[in-house]
């Protein structure tokens, strides 16, 4: 498995080689990051660039470096129901196992020490999404929006349209009451 090199002035980026590699040796890490892109669901995320707060432990242990820790940051969106902006403040708990290049550990998705420096945006990533709400409300009772003219029903709960008919029977309202019970136009001609 070839592993990619890591930017060592990327943010996310953090360096573990004065950990040496020895168990039981750890580090405490707090740092407030630029948020990366597309932190987040097509809803509700942490804009790119807003500050996420991170304070990590990273300890050595033989397999590789445990990351645990939180993230805390700003997030905003938009109700699903009225498209309404929302905002929520979102902590994540962190909690990573990275593993050294030899070691055995055979979860192909766990991250891995590459040249000692590991990358938490995934890790960041995955917290944050799972922790947003999959259908973001800007209240548990918001109304939502009228299906016929887009009013915000929260500002008008009395909102109310005259009852329309069916297209489908367009034809029959066409139909004149004066004509005779149980004939059909066009078809009682001769």
């Amino acid at each position: 498995m070839a592993l990619l090199s890591l930017d060592p002035h990327a943010p996310l980026v953090l360096d573990t080689h004065e950990l040496s590699r020895r168990p039981g040796s750890e580090r405490q890490v707090a740092r407030s990051v630029a948020a990366p892109a597309d932190l987040g669901t097509v809803v509700l995320g942490v804009p790119e660039g807003d500050p996420v707060e991170l304070t990590v432990r990273l300890e050595s242990v033989l397999e590789g470096v445990l990351v645990t820790g939180t993230a805390r940051a700003h997030a905003v969106g938009e109700c699903v129901r009225c498209l309404q902006p929302i905002t929520m403040d979102v902590e994540v708990d962190l909690q990573e196992l990275y593993a050294y290049p030899e070691s055995d550990a055979e979860d192909d998705e766990a991250g891995r020490v590459v040249d000692d420096l590991i990358d938490l945006d995934p890790l960041l990533r995955d917290a944050v999404v799972l922790a947003l709400p999959f259908r973001p409300l800007c209240s548990d009772d918001c109304a939502g929006l009228c299906p016929t003219c887009g009013v915000r029903l929260a500002l008008d709960p009395e909102h109310g349209h005259d009852e329309q008919a069916d297209p489908r029977w367009s034809v029959l309202a066409s139909w004149s009451h004066d004509e005779r019970p149980g004939s059909m136009p066009g078809l009682d001609e001769e």
